[in-house]
């Protein structure tokens, strides 16, 4: 890769070698300046470089090279000289177009020579084989292997600079221009599969355009100038397809053409219009949708009919009639019928976008817009004065087709309307972009119009018919096309009819076609033989025995179907339980390796990004230090290079930048002495040289001056006297024209009055219209002002009024709230109340158990040796001490706070603990279910007792028993004399796993802690 310290010294180099044959060398050597980084700032060398540069792309065919130079040039001027940039593509652009037709006109035989399918392509096999077995190239290839290369280094020319230029809002002109060009190209030489790919490209940048908004440089189509530029585009793109006869991209332009009017939400141009809808007519009459191409006819004649001033009526009928003609070609029946789901889905969908492409109407929503039919365009026709506007044979052919019945002599009728119609047409005079209208194109339409009307009118007065008589009825058509067109006339339920070729007659009406009987002839056939065999041989029904052995099938299944029912609800309970505690589980476990996970990856995310910072760190100082290496060696070679012819420098130690610095400085220093010496020299010489030279000329010049002078006033004398003598001459000739112009002086001013006095009277006028038309519009706009003041004000009355029903409303609403609030507040209340009025009564009702129980254990206990009338005495202390020895009522009240301290001393010692809860047999089994408590369970805010517990010690203190909760314990029983446990109180477990009753005794008869 070759470098040059300026870009001039790249473009004589690149000179010299054009001058010696190397084009290559020199295209090779400019590439390489113009893909430097070195200049990427513009210059203007630069621009003379890009234009040898181009030429040299041109002159060699080197398509690459030019993309390539081009790109880097549009990097280096985009923000600084777009100019430039337009300037060499334009360069570029002629260049190619110049070398084409240079080729074009050397070739004798054009059309040969460009009978390829694809610029694009490589040779096709075939030419390959021939010119490898032929020796001698015909004239033929010989034109197509000179002429085709150019053309198609010339497409490739536009494809780059269409590429180059995409999206580019400051050369949106040259784009359009570039676009253009090309289409001409695709026109001139009918090149249908360039155009295509031309197509898709220009289609392709605009969807980049709209996916890529945040470009910098990217057009702005909402501007009225982009816009239009892209419309252009898109309008000569449509026109070449339909004179190429491209029909599929014609409608495709149609689509970028409104689609990008939905895009911007501007409606174009009248004159674009025109150009759509004309074009939009021939679309549709050549894909053979003749609904849409009568109802672009019609947006066409508005157009023309509104907006073109120079046409003339003559003009105006003919559009009127091409526009009926077109209705009255449309089918009269509903191609729907008959069709399946997605056909009608696919039908739906193309009316819908035809409909679209039509109206052209930027309102998206389908529910705005109505299904075309034939029946409303006609009924439009007629509500827009269209078929007023028509001829008059077009309009009676209307009156036939639709209004009159005439089934005999409808065809007798038609025909000669529809030879004179069929001479009828032209070019437009007033209306250029419309095509030459000929309306003998819609006669064959119109005919098979006749033939469907004659057939629906004979099938309302005839049953039948003969095929003769039909054809006579009918004589635009061989009765073959008639059946045809009869057909497809039945199988969209148009006309009901079938024709019997055996008797030669046309049957008219509602008659079942022989398919439709015989579909289901096999089965009736089939049910008629199984009903026969029925009544032949009648099924013998033996009596069952199965019914009188499971009498009691019913019961049993019904049982054995709850029981499998409850089982599967416990196993499915279980199952329910146990999925659940898995699912917590693996949440559990899902949780914590998630954690860890998250954990792992964020110390690992740490240690990546630390490592990273490390290397990045260890980088930039690795690149500073290579270049400030770089930037010394470089100062150094050029140190040297300065000092050509001088000692070159000598630097020890490492090379550094600072040190070339400090070498450099001292360098510059030493050699701004030397030439400070230098210059003082050559000042004292050349002062001594210049006062020598100032001595000598001195006379020298003097005498030169004196000579001079004397020269200039001779001149002056007489080119003095020259001006006397003209000023005469000149003063002479005005005295003359004076006199002669004295005559005209009274006609001037009376000329000149009359002036004065129109232009004052139009004045004056002028003045008072301008008056009056200021007072007009006063008076209007304060008509205007009152008139949106009074609406203002009942707005805002209408306002306040409706937010002072709606704030009524939420006052009322919020009253109701508060209202059922309060009921349902006293309702939960009278709930609460009675629930713990139930609780007090079973509290009590617990109470009085135990009271009961208690008394009955005194009852039954065995007489005390000691003497019986100590114990009363004992007794009545303990009962007239209030504060010691009064138990709480629900707690257990031991003998020795019941019978006094007397008594304590003789009571027996206790049984055994393990005779407490009677015999080992009589306690309650494991797997034995819990019984239901008498009493009402502890609430929740009192804390659980301990079950089961022995109290060793009660209470000796009243005042300390308020400060346990209220629980159910179990107390000790008391004991007789004879060391027999009392009877216990009422338990939570009864020994033998058996449930107390509510209507059990509490006596201490049915106790079963007594000993026999």
């Amino acid at each position: 890769m070759s470098t040059f310290a300026k870009p001039e010294n790249a473009l004589k180099r690149a000179e010299e070698l054009i001058n010696v044959g190397q084009k290559l060398a020199a295209l090779q050597a400019l590439h390489d300046l113009i893909t430097s980084k070195r200049y990427r700032s513009w210059q203007k060398p630069l621009e003379k470089i890009m234009m040898k540069y181009v030429e040299l792309c041109v002159d060699l065919r080197k398509g690459r090279f030019a993309k390539d130079g081009l790109i880097q040039y549009r990097i280096v001027c985009q923000q600084v000289n777009v100019s430039s940039l337009e300037e060499v593509i334009k360069h570029f652009m002629q260049l190619s177009n110049e070398k084409a037709e240079e080729a074009k006109t050397q070739a004798q035989a054009l059309e040969d020579a460009l009978d390829v399918e694809d610029l694009e392509a490589d040779k096709r096999p075939e030419d390959l084989m021939l010119s490898y077995v032929s020796g001698e190239k015909g004239k033929d290839r010989s034109d197509r292997e000179f002429v085709t290369p150019w053309f198609k280094f010339l497409w490739e020319t536009y494809r780059t600079v269409l590429e180059i230029l995409r999206n580019n809002s400051k050369l949106e002109g040259l784009y359009a221009m570039t676009a253009h060009k090309a289409f001409q190209f695709c026109k001139q030489y009918k090149r249908s599969t360039e155009f295509r790919r031309l197509c898709e490209i220009i289609r392709n940048h605009l969807a980049n355009l709209n996916k890529y908004r945040d470009q910098r440089d990217r057009p702005d189509l909402t501007a009225p100038e982009s816009c239009q530029l892209y419309l252009d585009t898109r309008v000569e793109q449509l026109k070449i397809a339909t004179e190429l006869s491209l029909w599929q991209e014609a409608f495709r332009s149609v689509e970028d053409i409104h689609g990008l009017m939905s895009l911007v939400k501007r409606t174009p141009k009248p004159s674009v219009l025109v150009i759509y809808y004309a074009k939009l007519t021939e679309i549709f009459w050549i894909s053979e949708s003749h609904l849409y191409h009568a109802y672009a006819w019609l947006k066409l004649f508005n157009l023309q009919k509104s907006y073109n001033k120079n046409i003339t009526q003559k003009d105006l009928q003919l559009l009127a009639s091409s526009v009926l003609l077109a209705a009255l070609s449309v089918t009269p029946y509903d191609n729907k019928y008959g069709a399946s789901h997605l056909e009608l889905e696919n039908e739906k969908e193309r009316g819908l976008r035809m409909a679209n492409l039509v109206n052209f109407s930027l309102d998206s929503k389908r529910e705005n817009r109505e299904m075309a039919s034939r029946a409303s365009l006609l009924s439009e026709l007629a509500a827009k004065g269209v078929i007023s506007c028509a001829s008059q044979e077009v309009k009676d052919l209307y009156n036939l087709m639709e209004h009159e019945f005439l089934p005999l002599d409808l065809a007798s009728k038609v025909q000669p309307l529809l030879s004179k119609i069929s001479t009828v047409g032209g070019k437009l005079s007033a209306a250029s972009s419309v095509p030459e209208i000929q309306l003998s194109k819609y006669q064959s339409a119109l005919e098979k119009l006749t033939a469907l009307r004659v057939l629906q009118q004979a099938s309302w007065i005839f049953q039948s018919m003969k095929i003769d008589m039909l054809s006579r009825m009918i004589p635009f058509f061989d009765f073959n096309v008639v059946e045809k067109i009869a057909v497809d006339a039945v199988k969209h339920n148009f006309v009901a009819m079938k024709v019997n070729h055996l008797s030669g007659a046309v049957h008219f009406g509602n008659i079942d076609i022989e398919s439709d009987g015989l579909s289901s002839h096999l089965s009736v056939l089939a049910d008629s033989l199984s009903k026969a065999r029925t009544l032949i041989h009648p099924p013998v029904h033996e009596p069952s025995k199965l019914g009188e052995n499971l009498i009691n099938l019913a019961g049993m299944v019904e049982k054995e179907h709850k029981r499998l029912l409850a089982r599967k609800s416990i196993i499915e309970k279980r199952k329910e339980d146990h999925e659940r505690q898995i699912l917590e589980k693996e949440k559990e476990e899902e949780a914590k390796r998630m954690s860890i996970q998250k954990k792992s990856a964020e110390e690992e995310r740490e240690r990546l990004s630390k490592e990273q910072r490390l290397r990045e760190e260890l980088r930039i100082q690795r690149e500073i230090a290579d270049k400030e290496k770089k930037e010394a060696q470089a100062q150094l070679a050029q140190l040297e290079n300065s000092r050509k012819n001088r000692k070159k420098p000598i630097f020890e130690g490492e090379l550094t930048k600072q040190g070339m610095v400090e070498l450099a400085v001292q360098m510059q220093i030493k050699e701004r002495l030397e030439m400070k010496k230098r210059l003082h020299k050559v000042a004292k010489t050349m002062d001594h040289l210049e006062r020598a030279k100032r001595q000598e000329e001195a006379p020298l010049i003097e005498e030169a001056f004196q000579k001079r002078l004397e020269e200039e006033k001779i001149l002056h004398e007489q080119e003095q006297l020259r001006e006397i003598e003209l000023s005469k001459q000149h003063h002479a000739g005005d005295l003359q024209e004076k006199n002669r112009l004295s005559r005209l002086l009274e006609h001037k001013n009376a000329f000149q009055e009359r002036i004065v006095q129109r232009r004052e009277s139009e004045f004056s006028s002028l003045r008072k219209e301008r008056g009056e038309r200021v007072n007009l519009l006063i008076s209007s706009r304060k008509r205007e002002r009152e008139t949106v003041r009074k609406l203002m004000y009942y707005l805002n009355l209408e306002e306040q009024q409706i937010q002072r029903q709606r704030e009524e409303d939420e006052a009322r609403k919020h009253e109701e709230r508060r209202k059922e609030e309060a009921e349902r507040k006293a309702k939960l209340d009278a709930i609460a109340a009675k629930q713990a009025q139930r609780e007090r009564e079973m509290e009590e009702k617990a109470q009085r158990e135990r009271e009961a129980l208690l008394r009955g254990a005194d009852t039954v206990r065995a007489p005390d040796p000691a003497p019986p009338v100590v114990a009363p005495p004992a007794r009545e202390p303990a009962v007239a001490a209030p504060a010691a020895s009064a138990p709480a009522p629900s707690r257990y009240v031991p003998k020795f706070k019941r019978s006094g301290d007397s008594s304590s001393s003789q009571r027996p010692a206790a049984a055994p603990e393990q005779d407490r809860w009677g015999s080992r047999d009589d306690r309650p089994r494991p797997d034995s279910r819990p019984l239901r408590q008498d009493a009402p369970p502890a609430r929740q805010e009192v804390a659980p007792a301990r079950p089961f517990a022995r109290q060793e010690a009660p209470p000796t203190c009243p005042e300390a028993a308020p400060a346990r909760p209220f629980v159910r314990q179990e107390a000790p029983p008391a004991r007789q004399q004879d060391g027999a446990p009392a009877a216990p109180s009422t338990d939570r477990w009864r020994p033998g796993g058996s449930r107390p009753s509510a209507n059990s005794s509490s006596t201490p008869s049915s106790a079963p802690w007594r000993r026999s």
